[in-house]
C-alpha cells in the first residue's frame, strides 16, 4: 500500500538497519495483527522514528496514537442503516472501489463525528474548525482535521475510510473501517503551552513536577525552568560533487555530536557557485543546555566536532 517514492520509504526520511529493517515510523503497521486478534475498535501508542529537521517542535523519536473502529453489519443494524457495503465499482475521490458510496459516507460521517468530539474535549466546546482533504497510503477518502487555535489553524489529526485491502489480508471479509493518527508530544506541547519538543526526554525534576498529580481534567501553563542564554555558532561548506547529500544526513551528524545540547539548525544560505561548480550551504546551529548554562568554550568543542564529522562523513568541504 506504501508507494516506492512514499516519504516514509526514503533513506533520508526513516532510519533504516539494513535492507530489509528499519526502525518503525508509525503505528500504522500493527493495525493488521491487532484486527486478526479479533479486536474492531483499539488505540495503539507507539514511539515512532523519523529523520526530520532540528527545532523546537521535531525530534528523532516521538510516540504516536492510532485509533480503530470497525463496521459490521450488526454495528449498521444498531444504527438503523439497512445499507450495501460493497460493490464491484470504481475508485473514486469519495470513495474506493469496493465500497459502496452509501457505507463510505457512513464511514465518514462517524469517524468525523467522533473526532470531532474528541478535538472538543481537549480544546473546548466552542472551538472552531474544519476538515481538509488528504493523501495518506492507509486510507482513501483522506482527511486532516485542523482547528483554529490562538488565531491561527492548527492541525490535530489526520485520519480516513481503512484501505480495504488492509482488512482483507487481516481475514476479515465483512466489515469496513476508519482510523485516525496523531502525534502525543505536538498535541502536548500546544495544550500546555510547552515550548520545546527536548523536555519530553528531559530528567529535570522542574519539568517533571509540574505534570506529577495531573490527570486528563487537569488544566496546566507549563512554567518555564530554563533561563540558560543559547550558544550560537555557523557552519558553511561545499557539497560534494561526487556524492549524493542531504540535509537529513548532516542533522542526524548534529544530534550524534551535540545530543540535547542542540536547540535548532536552520540552514540560512545556500548559492551555487558558477566557476567551482559547487553548491554552498551555511546552516546556523544554536546550542542551549536543558539544566544548566553552556559555555561557549563547550559549544566550540561540540561545533568542531561537527565540522570535522561532516567532512570524514559527508564529504563536504569547509568553506
Amino acid at each position: 500500500l506504501v508507494p516506492k517514492d512514499h516519504p516514509s520509504r526514503k533513506l533520508s526520511d526513516s532510519y533504516y538497519l539494513n535492507s530489509e529493517y528499519m526502525l518503525r515510523a508509525h503505528t500504522s503497521a500493527h493495525q493488521s495483527n491487532l484486527m486478526r486478534m479479533g479486536l474492531d475498535h483499539f488505540l495503539v501508542v507507539g514511539d515512532v522514528y523519523r529523520r526530520d529537521e532540528i527545532d523546537r517542535s521535531h525530534y528523532p523519536v516521538f510516540h504516536q496514537m492510532e485509533g480503530v473502529s470497525l463496521i459490521d453489519n450488526l454495528m449498521l443494524g444498531k444504527m438503523n442503516e439497512n445499507i450495501k457495503m460493497f460493490e464491484a465499482g470504481e475508485r473514486t475521490e469519495t470513495k474506493q472501489g469496493v465500497h459502496t458510496q452509501d457505507i463510505s459516507n457512513l464511514c465518514e460521517a462517524d469517524l468525523k463525528n467522533c473526532l470531532v468530539g474528541l478535538a472538543k474535549a481537549l480544546f473546548g466546546q466552542n472551538i472552531e474548525y474544519r476538515w481538509v482533504d488528504c493523501y495518506f497510503p492507509f486510507t482513501h477518502p483522506s482527511w486532516e482535521l485542523e482547528v483554529m487555535f490562538n488565531g491561527e489553524w492548527l492541525e490535530v489529526l489526520g485520519c480516513g475510510v481503512m484501505e480495504q485491502q488492509i482488512l482483507h489480508e487481516a481475514g476479515i471479509q465483512d466489515k469496513v473501517g476508519w482510523a485516525f493518527g496523531l502525534g502525543l508530544e505536538r498535541l502536548a506541547m500546544i495544550l500546555y503551552g510547552i515550548p520545546d519538543i527536548r523536555l519530553f526526554w528531559s530528567q529535570d525534576s522542574g519539568f517533571l513536577n509540574q505534570f506529577k498529580d495531573a490527570t486528563h481534567e487537569s488544566v496546566i501553563k507549563f512554567k518555564e525552568v530554563s533561563k540558560n542564554p543559547q550558544c550560537v555558532n555557523d557552519v558553511s561548506f561545499w557539497l560534494p560533487k561526487d556524492q549524493p547529500y542531504d540535509s537529513n544526513d548532516f542533522y542526524d551528524l548534529v544530534r550524534e555530536a551535540g545530543g540535547p545540547t542542540v536547540e535548532q539548525v536552520t540552514l540560512v544560505d545556500e548559492f551555487f557557485h558558477p566557476k567551482k561548480g559547487l553548491q554552498s550551504h551555511c546552516y546556523r546551529i544554536v546550542y542551549r543546555h536543558m539544566d544548566r548554562p553552556l559555555t561557549n568554550e563547550e559549544a566550540n568543542v561540540i561545533h568542531n566536532d561537527i565540522k570535522k564529522n561532516a567532512v570524514d562523513k559527508l564529504g563536504v568541504t569547509m568553506r
